[in-house]
């Protein structure tokens, strides 16, 4: 069976779209998440509810964004803010999802995306701090485990939970790319065994738990080899930005028994929508170009937008998650 999930985000500001956005996801997909709202502010974006399910860091807003201010204390009314929202979308999704048997996913900031958009107490990002990156990835290890816990316990029913951990920052963070806060400068380059050793960590408390750890990365020299080698058993990636590397790494996933959620649904509307049709022949000519068996391997496919859907209207949004359940029941 070919399943059909999405990255995460949907456009919207307010309860309302979160909660259409859940009955969307609920209704339509063999892989059904957690969806993200970034548009009802700052608190519900990526990184604040990732910052907010952090018991071991405290965080408050400035206005050059989130910034650490230390170990748990009194969280400030900012985080505080985070994690009350995506507590009230948990209970939104345990009232919804009562007695869902399937899987389900839910995301995450990973910790180099975190490192390279947080500040430090003192300024700058987290990036620029060997020790602060560390603390950062260990304390998200420990979050993500106790997310896993909590979704146990509201979806008792669940087949499997994966967690995606989102990291499209890394690529830059690994290129030494990442602007320093004067905006002059750049942060020194994160060498692969330490991007992988915090990679792990969190990759490894997920599995600890009892769930399937995955990372999303739509950059075009996204690492593969190292985030498979850092615990990851799920690429999530958009077809469009893959290069020839990129083409050989998602083989070796899939032949390693391993799962590629292959993003194929444009996230925007385009002048002239794609059929399902051309979709599946896209998937398929992609399989052939690999040199995989598209029955052999459909059990390992999952069928998604290429990216978030936040910048979509809401007629696309349900064009594109309703063409991905297709496609997926179509290759299935």
């Amino acid at each position: 069976m070919t399943l059909a999930t999405g990255v995460g985000s949907f456009a919207g500001d307010d309860q309302r779209d979160f909660d259409e956005a859940l009955r969307l996801v609920l209704g339509e997909l063999s892989l059904p998440f957690l969806p993200e709202v970034p548009g009802r502010g700052i608190t519900a974006g990526m990184v604040g509810r990732t910052l907010g399910l952090l018991g071991e860091l405290d965080a408050d807003l400035q206005p050059a964004g989130w910034r650490l201010t230390g170990t748990s204390g009194a969280p400030a009314i900012d985080q505080r803010r985070a994690r009350s929202l995506l507590g009230q979308d948990l209970d939104t999704l345990e009232d919804q999802a009562a007695g869902h048997a399937g899987p389900f996913k839910v995301q995450v900031a990973g910790p180099w995306t975190l490192a390279a958009t947080v500040e430090r107490p003192r300024g700058d990002k987290v990036l620029a701090d060997h020790g602060a990156r560390r603390d950062l990835a260990q304390a998200l290890a420990i979050a993500v485990s106790d997310h896993v816990a909590d979704l146990r316990r509201r979806l008792p029913n669940a087949e499997r939970i994966i967690v995606q951990v989102d990291e499209p920052v890394l690529p830059a963070v690994l290129a030494g790319s990442i602007p320093t806060a004067s905006g002059f400068g750049r942060h020194r380059v994160v060498h692969p065994p330490e991007a992988s050793d915090a990679l792990a960590w969190v990759l490894g408390a997920v599995r600890d738990a009892g769930a399937e750890p995955w990372v999303h990365c739509c950059a075009p020299d996204a690492p593969f080899g190292l985030l498979r080698g850092a615990g990851a058993v799920g690429l999530a990636v958009d077809l469009s930005m893959i290069d020839a590397a990129g083409h050989e790494g998602l083989a070796e996933t899939l032949e390693a028994g391993e799962t590629v959620a292959l993003g194929v649904v444009p996230t925007l509307a385009p002048a002239s929508p794609p059929t399902e049709k051309q979709l599946i022949e896209r998937v398929l000519r992609w399989l052939d170009l690999i040199g995989l068996d598209p029955e052999q391997y459909a059990g390992r496919l999952v069928i998604s937008p290429a990216c978030g859907l936040a910048g979509a209207d809401a007629r696309w949004t349900r064009t594109a998650v309703e063409l991905s359940a297709s496609i997926a029941r179509s290759l299935g």
